[in-house]
């Protein structure tokens, strides 16, 4: 009879998100993903198979639990630049935490992966689809309860505000400093008030 799992797969992933943001994809051994994920490594490969594998899991969790809360924020109805200037302070919030730190640098790790790896690469694409997609909707939203002028690119917009949430990821691993994180966002949601 084999026996029953004797961790939360879950839990693993975000150990395994940590890992991988501390020391980059590239950079992770297995004897760090077996010391911070705190399984056996036969457990690891029965569960997740390679490092590759895991990596992808764990990419594809953080990247979907993120961005399906950032879809439903967006599509609350509250004014839509507080909606978007609370995403944005949600992300610099978990950039500024230790904790939760490592689990956001997993993206600064699989961005880097995109050019060699097809099925990463698509994985983005839809991230991108979906919540560019929701930003356009959102803003949209707001061009028509007048919160936003009319006569402009909505397009460009929503992809703006995608790229530059990711590109707060960026930010954190070049800087330590908070301070830095908060001007890049300012400076990120003050474009709205041109709209």
């Amino acid at each position: 009879m084999a026996r029953s799992k004797e961790f939360d797969t879950t839990e693993v992933l975000h150990k395994a998100m940590k890992v991988f943001g501390r020391y980059g994809y590239e950079g992770t051994s297995l004897q760090n993903l077996l010391d911070g994920l705190g399984i056996a490594r036969q457990s690891l490969y029965d569960t997740y198979g390679t490092k590759r594998d895991l990596f992808i899991k764990a990419v594809k969790h953080y990247v979907e639990e993120k961005s399906s809360a950032a879809v439903a924020y967006l599509d609350r109805t509250e004014p839509v630049k507080k909606v978007i200037a609370d995403i944005f302070q949600t992300v610099v919030f978990a950039l500024q935490d230790e904790e939760r730190r490592e689990e956001c640098l997993i993206l600064y790790s699989a961005i880097d992966q995109i050019p060699h790896d097809s099925e990463i690469a698509a994985l983005f694409e839809r991230d991108r689809m979906l919540l560019e997609k929701a930003f356009y909707e959102a803003l949209a939203r707001a061009q028509r309860e007048g919160e936003i002028g009319a006569n402009h690119d909505l397009h460009a917009l929503a992809r703006y505000l995608y790229h530059a949430r990711y590109g707060l990821t960026q930010t954190a691993k070049l800087s330590n400093d908070p301070k830095v994180l908060e001007d890049v966002a300012a400076v990120v949601l003050s474009t709205l008030d041109h709209y």
